[in-house]
C-alpha cells in the first residue's frame, strides 16, 4: 500500500509505501522532538544562569549588610568605651574577632550554596534524562499501538470490525466496572420496539434518582472500504434513539475520518447540531463517561431538591383533592341536614300552633270555671228563694226552729 506525498515547496506529487512513509514520519518526529530538546536545554541553561546570578547578588547584599551591622557595632562600642583605652582595645578586638567569624561563617555559607547550585544541576540533568527517556517511551508505545490497530483491522472483516470496537469499549468498562461504577448500568441497548437501537445504554441513580444516562453509538471501518463513511452520518440517527430511549446524553465512539484533527484532538461537543452530544475516539471512552457522570453527581443535590419539590406537589394536589371531596361530601351533608333541620321546624311549628290552640282552649275552660266558682261564692238561700215565696217561708220556719232548740 502506497502513499501519496505532496511537496511544499514545488508541488510534485510523489508515492512511497508503507515501510518510507513510516521512515519519513519518524524522521520529522525525530527533528521536532530535538529541536524541542534543544530549546528545552536553552531554556534551562538560561534559568540556571539567572538563578546563580540572583543567588549571588542576594549573597552579597546579605554580606554588605552583615558588614555594615558589625561596622555599627563596632562604633557604638568605640563609644560607649571611650572611657577606659584596655576596654576600648578589648572591645575592638573583640568586634573584629566577630567580623572575622561572620567572615568566615559567610565564606561557609557561599561554599554551601555553590554546593546546592551544583546538585541542583545534577539533578536537573537527571529530571532531563528522565523526561527525554519518557517521550521516547511514550513514542515507542505509541508507535507500537498504531500497528497494532493497523495489523488488528487488517485481519477482520467489515462486521468484525464494528463488534471489536463495541468489545474494546465494553472490556474498558468491565474492567472498571467494580471500582469506579459499582452502582451503574451499562448494557447492550436491544430495544428495536420504536425501528432502531444503538449500541450501549449507560445509566446510574443515587436514592433511587437516575442523575446520569447516556446513549452510546460505535462507528469503525476497514481502511480498505471504497465508501467513506462521515462522523455526521451517524449523529441524527443517534439523537433519535437518545430521545426515544429517555437518555439525557448521546456520544459516538468513532474512528471514522481518521485524518480529522478535530476528532482527533480530543473530545468533540457537537451540541450546536443536536442536543448534548460529543464525539470522541475509542481511548476517551472511559474520560468521557467520568467527566459526565462528575457533573452529574455535583447536581444530584439539586435534583433531589426538585424531586423532592414534585413528590411535594403531588401531594399537595391529592389535599386539594382530598379538601375538595371532604368540601363536597360535607355540603351534601349540611344539605341533608338543612333539610330534615327545616322539617323539624316546620313540625315544631304545628305542634307549638297546636299546643297554642290547646292553651287557648284551657284558657277557656279556666274562664268557665271561674265564672262557675263566682256564682258557687254569690249562691246563697236568699237568693235562692228570691222567686219562691213559699220555699223562702219553710226555710225560715227551720231556721226559727233551730233557734228554739
Amino acid at each position: 500500500m502506497t502513499q501519496e506525498i505532496k511537496c511544499p515547496n514545488c508541488g510534485e506529487v510523489f508515492a512511497v509505501d508503507k515501510t518510507g512513509y513510516a521512515k519519513i514520519v519518524r524522521q520529522v518526529r525525530d527533528k521536532e522532538f530535538e529541536e524541542e530538546l534543544k530549546r528545552r536545554e536553552r531554556d534551562f541553561a538560561e534559568r540556571k544562569e539567572s538563578e546563580q546570578k540572583l543567588l549571588q547578588m542576594k549573597q552579597r547584599e546579605e554580606f554588605e549588610k552583615a558588614l555594615v551591622a558589625k561596622d555599627r557595632a563596632i562604633e557604638q562600642l568605640e563609644a560607649r568605651l571611650g572611657h577606659s583605652e584596655t576596654e576600648k582595645e578589648l572591645a575592638v578586638s573583640q568586634a573584629v574577632r566577630e567580623k572575622e567569624k561572620a567572615l568566615s561563617q559567610s565564606a561557609a555559607e557561599i561554599t554551601e550554596l555553590k554546593g546546592r547550585l551544583s546538585n541542583k544541576a545534577v539533578e536537573n540533568e537527571l529530571r532531563e534524562q528522565a523526561m527525554q527517556r519518557e517521550y521516547e517511551d511514550k513514542l515507542r508505545l505509541k508507535d507500537e499501538q498504531i500497528e497494532y490497530y493497523k495489523d488488528f483491522k487488517a485481519r477482520q472483516s467489515t462486521k468484525m470490525i464494528g463488534e471489536s470496537l463495541e468489545q474494546h469499549c465494553l472490556n474498558q468498562f468491565n474492567a472498571l466496572r467494580m471500582t469506579a461504577f459499582p452502582a451503574a448500568y451499562f448494557e447492550k441497548d436491544n430495544d428495536v420496539r420504536k425501528g432502531s437501537k444503538g449500541d450501549f445504554i449507560f445509566r446510574e441513580a443515587a436514592d433511587g434518582i437516575e442523575f446520569i444516562s447516556i446513549m452510546f453509538e460505535m462507528k469503525n471501518e476497514m481502511d480498505e472500504t471504497a465508501a467513506k463513511h462521515k462522523n455526521e452520518d451517524f449523529l441524527k440517527e443517534l439523537d433519535k434513539d437518545r430521545r426515544q430511549k429517555g437518555c439525557e446524553y448521546a456520544v459516538l465512539v468513532s474512528l471514522l475520518e481518521r485524518d480529522n484533527e478535530l476528532y482527533n484532538g480530543g473530545i468533540v461537543d457537537v451540541s450546536y447540531r443536536y442536543e448534548k452530544m460529543y464525539v470522541i475516539r475509542p481511548q476517551f471512552f472511559i474520560p468521557m463517561i467520568t467527566l459526565l457522570r462528575n457533573a452529574a453527581i455535583n447536581s444530584l443535590k439539586y435534583r433531589r431538591e426538585l424531586e423532592a419539590a414534585r413528590h411535594q406537589q403531588v401531594d399537595i394536589l391529592h389535599f386539594e383533592e382530598n379538601m375538595n371531596a371532604f368540601k363536597e361530601g360535607f355540603a351534601r351533608n349540611y344539605r341533608i341536614a338543612s333539610d330534615k333541620f327545616k322539617t323539624a321546624i316546620d313540625e315544631i311549628d304545628k305542634t307549638i300552633s297546636h299546643l297554642q290552640k290547646t292553651k287557648e282552649a284551657l284558657l277557656s275552660s279556666e274562664n268557665n270555671l271561674r265564672l262557675a266558682n263566682n256564682k258557687a261564692e254569690d249562691l246563697s238561700i236568699k237568693r235562692l228563694t228570691k222567686n219562691a215565696p213559699a220555699v223562702k217561708e219553710m226555710f225560715e220556719g227551720l231556721k226559727q226552729g233551730e233557734t228554739k232548740d
